[in-house]
Order: C-alpha cells, then structure tokens, then sequence
C-alpha cells in the first residue's frame, strides 16, 4: 500500500511541478521547490512553531511529544492540521495522501526515508535540530520564500533578549546551570543546546563544565557536583507521573545535591520541560525569556511575538 501512495505520489509530482520554483541548498543536496507553495508539511517540533509563527498552517505536522496530538500553546492554530507522528517515526502513507507540495525536515532525524520523502514532493531538510534553532528559522524563512521576514523576526528575538538582560543587569554576572531530571535520564544541558542558546543571548554566563559542543551529558549521582552554578535552572516531566516525582524527589534532597551553593543560596527554580525543552521552537523561546523574567523580578514592555 505504502508503495503504491509513493508512486503515485511521484507520478502526480512529476506531471504538476511548479512552473515558478528556486533552488534550495540544504542538508541533503539541492532540491527545487515552488516559489509559493501551498500545502507544507512539517516534520518537528521546531518546525512547526517557525512555521505558524511565520504564518503559515502547515497541513500535516509531526505530532508533538507531549501533546494530544499538539502542544497546548500551539494547538489552537493547529485544528485543520493533520498529526503525521512523531519526528522519528512519520507515517508516510498519511504524509502521501495529503499530497503535500513542500516537505520540511531535519537531517538528524529524517535522513534514512529521505528519498520516500522526495517520491512525494520536494522535500528539504535542515542539519540538526537544538542549538540550531534560530538558523534554521531563519531557512525555514527561505525556503518558504519569506526570508527577509524570517531575518526581521530573528533579529526581533535576539533583540528581546538583550532587552531582558538589559532589564536583569549584574544578574546575568550569575553562572546558570541547566539540568533536566527524569528517571534514568538526568542531565546536565550546556550552552549548546536549545535552552542554552537562549540564556546566552539574555548575556548569561554558564559554569566552565556546562560550555561544550555536546548537547547535554548523562550523569548520576556521583557527578551532581557538576550542577554547581550561582543559580540553578531544572526541568523534569510536567505531568508530574508518580515515577518522576518519586527520582525528582530522590536527587533534589540527595545529601550532595543539598551542598551546592546555589542550593544552600536558594537559588534553585524549577522551569517547564514544555518551554526549556521539549518545544524547541520560537513560541517556546519567547515563553522562556517571560519565565526568566519572571525570576528575576522584572518586566519588559509588551511586545508583539
């Protein structure tokens, strides 16, 4: 069945390829797509909050991770959107059938079904997801041939967070550590990670141990020292599942954990994984910096996002 959507997917493409389309170089080559293209399918988490925040609906998204089938902040532009699974498991049947002119992804997770992908329609994918957020915004711009606009927005971003670190002042002096606890997954995030893109553009400094080209690094108990920073910053499932509550438990009244000096400071907050981690995207970068200003105490003039 998934074969014969795929060639006759490829048979529809072949015989209605846009008259008017561009070159884009990405991840996986050179792929032409269509100057305006009108039914864009999407295929992560990033993605997707780029996309809407650009103004354009995407008809088929990979759902999100902890969503029914989308994230709450995000959902209500989403209705007419149909869920295509997760980023590393996307229903191709369903993706086909929606006969998508545009297909958006990310090399790190979709290069393996690359070409079923580009059987469907033109298809292009970023490098990697993360810390790379704000570049590939500002692709996702292009490709969808509203780069100047996508520019525009990156620079309002980065603008908003200098105006926060501006408003915080010798706080930003403070090295922020950033630690997620789940159960068999504690780790400590450095500034390379999504998160950590952010906090380094609101001018925060990070601990020596948390600069790394290395997203995150797993640890256990032994290693809690490495949390060590003026101020800590830690997320762990939102749903609050007994398992997780019971390992939150655990590593926050851990003898070590309790003589850190943030700690002993009481600088110590818990943030939502939906924004600082799991989201990914601009919405949720822009939820990050109300969440920091919100610790600190102070407060920025509306701003449209």
């Amino acid at each position: 069945m998934t074969k014969l959507l795929l060639a006759a997917a490829a048979l529809s493409l072949a015989i209605s390829t846009p008259l008017a389309a561009r070159e884009i170089t990405h991840a996986m080559g050179v792929t032409e797509v269509p100057d305006a293209p009108k039914r864009v399918a999407i295929l992560t988490n990033e993605g997707t909050e780029a996309l809407l925040h650009l103004g354009v609906v995407p008809v088929g998204a990979a759902q999100s991770w902890a969503g029914d089938p989308f994230y709450p902040h995000i959902a209500d532009q989403l209705t007419d959107t149909v869920s295509l699974g997760t980023e590393t498991a996307i229903n191709l049947e369903v993706l086909a059938a929606l006969e998508p002119d545009l297909i958006i992804g990310t090399k790190v997770r979709q290069e393996q079904v690359y070409e079923q992908l580009s059987a469907i329609a033109p298809t292009v994918l970023s490098e990697t997801i993360g810390s790379e957020w704000l570049e590939n915004y500002a692709f996702y711009g292009e490709v969808l041939d509203l780069g100047e606009e996508a520019r525009a927005k990156v620079d309002a971003f980065k603008a908003r967070a200098a105006e926060l670190g501006a408003a915080i002042g010798d706080g930003t002096e403070e090295e922020i550590s950033l630690v997620r606890f789940a159960p068999g997954r504690t780790r400590i995030y450095s500034d390379h990670s999504f998160p950590g893109v952010v906090l380094d553009l609101v001018g925060f400094a990070r601990p020596a141990l948390q600069q790394s080209e290395e997203t995150f690094v797993q640890i256990g108990k032994e290693r809690i020292p490495e949390m060590g920073g003026d101020r800590i910053f830690y997320f762990a499932p939102d749903d609050d599942p007994a398992e997780s509550v019971a390992n939150l438990d655990e590593w926050l009244n851990d003898p070590l954990f309790l003589q850190l000096e943030a700690v002993k400071n009481g600088k110590v907050s818990r943030v939502e994984e939906l924004a600082w981690n799991l989201g990914g995207g601009i919405y949720s970068a822009y939820m990050m910096l109300d969440d920091i200003a919100e610790i600190y105490g102070v407060s920025l003039p509306p701003q449209a996002q």
